[in-house]
């Protein structure tokens, strides 16, 4: 047989196409072409599978060799098709069968010896590869990683003589089965001691998936409160944390098997640009805000933030998805995450202080307040004022806080109810879901619109305000959203109150 075909998978954003690798043998002067629109890596494949298969002991062909990776339009990246390719020629020249290649997918990179090493984006692939109802055989270094794949065969392998000892049947490999998950404990929410104010805005943001905003002087606990909420938020659902499994597989950073249910929590400094926020490269990869998908985004130090990167967040908080456009390619990344931010309430970070320390004039907090934005602020649900701690509450002896667990399960609940009524948290209804859940007895409509009035907020601002105030209710247990519950989601605009003297 001069011409065999293998199975494989590319790389394409978070998802793993198809690619069918073609070998064909031919008469003429000996040599190996590569088509299919590959790039430098896979080109040089042909250097590694010869010497790979040599060192295998197998009979590298002294003929014309033609591999094409189809579809011909779709870019290949990687060292992922040199496993594919060199079982492809020994197919091709009769010295492994072909038949189990049919029902099989490959990927993996090889080296000289014909050691098999680690790929990126193996998740993705393995997912697919299971929705094929094909079995994957990668190398052993990933094998744990493809295993989380649910209905995924997977083989992992050291060499390339193994996986041409499986497909003969001389040596069989047990599959690979997922590690099991190392629960972890996280930060615990009794290492916070006072700030009620704040304790009570980070349970609202973890029962409705709400955004936050902390405000406060320096050392007054902000990081410590957002590092705080993925110890709150619901287990994630399997396909969820396969999701953000999958997220964290494709930008190629690794991914901890046996960790791989928490909900990840991502911290990137200030200076990071508008690139590294979204996602992007000349081959797209997922950005901090992918990476943060079903979790948490935590953007310290705020207005310090480049207005361009910063602006880049608008979409993904309303749509739950970022598209990165590039000249040739278009990749569209998850970012569903829950953004925590925190900032100084003006340049020397003392304003409002009891000490009086701050001597910042007017107009230098305006300008400060101001590197951000309004329409960002308007998406943000939860503007909380952080104060100074007094110094007796940090005494070694002072009682703990309430710790993660009960507040957990509290919020649990209060998520089961909203799953139940409209099938998703408070934060993600939509405009009728909004009219429809969040309805108000008519002293409380008027006592919103007169708030919307003074404050001089969007119709944006307003219906969150209304899932703020649906999110108490739920925490409270009730049906219907009381006075009480609307007077304290208004409370939680804080910062327009701030801004609004100001902009007038």
């Amino acid at each position: 047989m001069t011409l065999a075909l293998v199975h494989g998978r590319a790389r394409a954003g978070v998802s793993a196409p198809a690619v069918a690798v073609e070998v064909h043998l031919a008469g003429g002067l000996p040599g190996m072409s590569i088509v299919g629109l590959p790039e430098a890596a896979v080109r040089e494949a042909k250097d590694r599978v010869r010497a790979a298969i040599q060192c295998a002991q197998f009979e590298f062909p002294q003929r014309r060799i033609t591999v094409n990776l189809a579809p011909a339009d779709l870019p290949k990246h990687g060292g992922r098709f040199d496993l594919p390719i060199a079982l492809g020629i020994l197919a091709a020249s009769g010295q492994i069968p072909a038949e189990p290649l049919r029902d099989a997918e490959f990927i993996g990179e090889l080296g000289l010896t014909g050691e098999l090493r680690a790929v990126d984006a193996v998740l993705p692939a393995a997912l697919a590869c299971a929705a094929a109802g094909r079995r994957l055989i990668v190398p052993a270094a990933c094998a744990g990683e493809a295993a989380l794949a649910t209905g995924a065969q997977v083989f992992g392998a050291r060499t390339l003589l193994e996986v041409c000892a499986l497909l003969g049947g001389q040596k069989p490999i047990a599959a690979t089965r997922p590690a099991p998950v190392q629960p972890h404990p996280g930060p615990d929410m009794r290492d916070v001691r006072g700030q009620l104010q704040a304790r009570r805005a980070l349970e609202i943001a973890a029962a409705g998936e709400h955004h936050l905003l902390f405000s406060g002087p320096p050392g007054c606990g902000k990081t410590l409160l957002a590092s705080r909420l993925p110890g709150l938020l619901p287990p994630m659902e399997e396909h969820q944390a396969l999701e953000a499994a999958a997220v964290a597989s494709a930008a190629g950073r690794g991914l901890d098997a046996s960790r791989w249910r928490e909900r990840p929590f991502r911290a990137p400094h200030h200076t990071a640009s508008p690139v590294a926020l979204a996602g992007g490269g000349t081959e797209p990869r997922p950005g901090e805000i992918s990476l943060a998908h079903h979790g948490v985004l935590f953007l310290d130090e705020l207005p310090e933030w480049q207005r361009q990167a910063l602006e880049v967040l608008r979409e993904p908080l309303e749509s739950g998805a970022v598209t990165v456009s590039r000249a040739a390619r278009q990749c569209t990344f998850p970012a569903r995450f829950q953004l925590v931010a925190a900032m100084n309430p003006c340049p020397c970070g003392w304003a409002g202080d009891v000490s009086g320390r701050c001597h910042c004039g007017a107009d230098a907090i305006h300008r400060y307040r101001a590197r951000v934005s309004g329409p960002l602020l308007d998406r943000i649900d939860l503007h909380v004022d952080v104060r100074r701690l007094p110094a007796q509450l940090l005494r070694p002896d002072a009682p703990d806080g309430e710790p993660s667990a009960p507040i957990r399960a509290r919020v649990q609940a209060a998520r089961e109810r909203q799953l139940a009524r409209a099938g998703v948290p408070n934060a993600r209804l939509d405009h009728a879901g909004t009219l429809e859940t969040c309805r108000l007895a008519p002293p409380d409509q008027l006592l919103l619109e007169r708030a919307i009035e003074s404050l001089q907020l969007s119709a944006r601002a307003m219906h969150r305000i209304l899932r703020v105030a649906r999110t108490i209710a739920d925490l409270a247990g009730n049906d219907t959203i009381a006075t009480a519950h609307l007077t304290e989601a208004l409370g939680y605009r804080g910062f327009d109150s701030q801004q609004a003297p100001l902009a007038a």
